[in-house]
């Protein structure tokens, strides 16, 4: 059986500035999870935004916990809010910024799972 808490998993920030938590990922958590997908929990501050960024070979889903934002996609932008779902394809350029008075809080579904060498920042100030 596995189980894990939010509060026994090391906090890091990514590359896009995101504050996660990384509850699920079979690359790190056993060969005997028989999973395509990782899960993170993650966290953007009042007035702050994730950087621009794509995943190169995964697609994602955004599953928002807490607070409000505007979710962009490929130029495209939507008010996101508790209970939304986000699907991100991959080589999609994303970034999330939260407009709201709290924390935004929400879950990162990547399949096939998250690896940091398929993430890269986009924009003139990273390329």
């Amino acid at each position: 059986m596995f189980v894990r808490n939010l509060n026994d998993c090391k906090v890091i920030t990514a590359i896009d500035g995101t504050i996660l938590r990384e509850l699920l990922n079979p690359l790190r958590d056993g060969t005997d999870l028989k999973l395509r997908y990782s899960i993170a929990h993650a966290s953007i501050p009042v007035g702050e935004a994730s950087f621009p960024h794509r995943l190169t070979k995964a697609s994602e889903v955004y599953y928002i916990l807490q607070g409000k934002g505007v979710m962009h996609i490929d130029g495209e932008t939507h008010e996101v809010h508790s209970g939304s779902l986000i699907y991100v394809p991959p080589m999609a350029t994303q970034h999330l910024e939260n407009t709201g008075e709290e924390l935004i809080t929400f879950l990162c579904i990547v399949d096939p799972y998250w690896q940091p060498e398929d993430e890269e920042l986009v924009g003139d100030q990273y390329e």
